[in-house]
């Protein structure tokens, strides 16, 4: 059996070239797998802060609602959705009053009816992520509703 030189002598010269080529390629390709996670993510917790605001206009507009217990179920809801504290979940009422009404402030006890009531929730974007980056660090996810008082 003869053995060809030149077959084995390319075959020494590329041997490790597979490792240096997936060395240079998996870091890109990883990094683009935690960024459409990231995204996916940041899409999902916008989605949800958007229904939480939903909900929070839906139960202020009601008679007997209060301030404290609409904060308050927002900041509950969505902790126990996206999972981050209640305290970095802020949740802002105000109420535009009607013409025909002399409402005044923000408070819930107060509005009268066709007040446009406005829930607005913010969400630090850092509570939320999986990773940490510098992308989107210090923004918020946020979403405002606004429905009309019965």
């Amino acid at each position: 059996m003869k053995l060809n030189f030149k077959q084995t002598v390319g075959q020494h010269r590329r041997r490790g070239a597979a490792l240096v080529e997936a060395a240079i390629v998996l870091p890109v390709f990883f990094m683009a797998i935690v960024g459409i996670v990231e995204f996916g993510r940041g899409m999902m917790v916008s989605q949800l802060v958007t229904n939480g605001s939903r909900e929070a206009a839906r139960r202020a507009i009601f008679d007997g609602s209060t301030n404290t217990d609409v904060e308050q179920f927002t900041q509950d809801k969505l902790a126990a959705s996206i999972g981050c504290d209640t305290t970095d979940i802020t949740v802002t009422i105000a109420i535009t009053p009607d013409p025909n009404n002399n409402t005044t402030g923000n408070d819930l006890a107060n509005a009268q009816p066709y007040d446009l009531i406005t829930v607005t929730v913010l969400v630090p974007y850092d509570e939320v992520s999986f990773f940490t980056g510098r992308y989107l660090a210090g923004k918020n996810l946020s979403a405002e509703t606004t429905m009309r008082r019965e």
